[in-house]
């Protein structure tokens, strides 16, 4: 083929051959990102990838008990604010709620 610029064919070629490479170029970039070669290093060495599962699991197990303990802590202090307001409906409920864990407490201890 000859490259004459009154052929177009050749321009066209240019642009497909650009537009390819600009595809492929980000394909490698967005490879490069999520770090499939990383990844596939770990997979090569289970000790590894079991030790980063434990570590990971431990931290998600004291992570949802500390958010636990701070979400029920509110929720008491709210309760004994609500207890201290003496509001009737909700003070009959929340001594309804004593009363039922006192009961079972008793039940427990013989």
């Amino acid at each position: 083929m000859v490259n004459d610029p009154k052929n177009g064919e050749t321009n066209t070629d240019e642009k497909q051959l650009n537009r390819i490479y600009k595809l492929t170029a980000q394909i490698a970039d967005e490879l490069e990102r999520s770090r499939i070669a990383d990844y596939t290093q770990l997979l090569h060495k289970p000790l590894r990838l079991i030790w980063l599962n434990v570590l990971a699991g431990t931290a998600r197990g004291v992570g949802i008990a500390i958010g636990f303990t701070f979400f029920a802590a509110t929720i008491i202090y709210v309760l004994q604010v609500l207890g201290a307001l003496n509001l009737p409906i909700i003070g009959d409920y929340i001594a309804d709620i004593v009363r039922i864990v006192q009961r079972q407490m008793e039940l427990k201890s013989y």
